[in-house]
């Protein structure tokens, strides 16, 4: 996501932080006023892939955590198909409940990833 935002952020016309510098705007002001604004699909996009990312992690907590209290939703379904044998109606009613929290972030935040999405390819314009 570092590469992603460095892209959106080399794309950015230097020109507009120039005319707010001879309009007399500080590094803070032109940041905020000028470059916050223009990227808030593209930091909606990337808090959206992170915390898919993040919901969706396995490996590392499946090795760092034993206690079944601090499992993430992944980690503990593997654990309990391994426990109680292959259950396809649980494992699929459990593999629903733990997705409808990423369908309502992404139903939530849809026009910005569309916006951001959108915006990307227009670099030569």
């Amino acid at each position: 996501m570092v590469y992603v935002l460095k892209k959106f952020f080399d794309g950015i016309p230097r020109e507009l932080e120039e005319a707010a510098r001879i309009d007399g705007a500080g590094g803070f002001r032109v940041f905020w006023t000028i470059v916050l604004p223009l990227s808030r699909p593209i930091l909606a996009a990337v808090a959206i892939f992170v915390f898919i990312t993040t919901w969706n992690n396995f490996l590392w907590p499946f090795i760092s955590t034993s206690d079944p209290d601090l499992m993430t939703l992944p980690v503990g379904l593997s654990t309990v198909k391994d426990s109680y044998g292959l259950q396809y109606a649980q494992s699929a009613a459990s593999s629903l409940l733990a997705a409808i929290p990423l369908v309502v972030v992404f139903m939530v935040f849809q026009r910005q990833i569309v916006k951001s999405v959108a915006t990307t390819g227009l670099g030569g314009q």
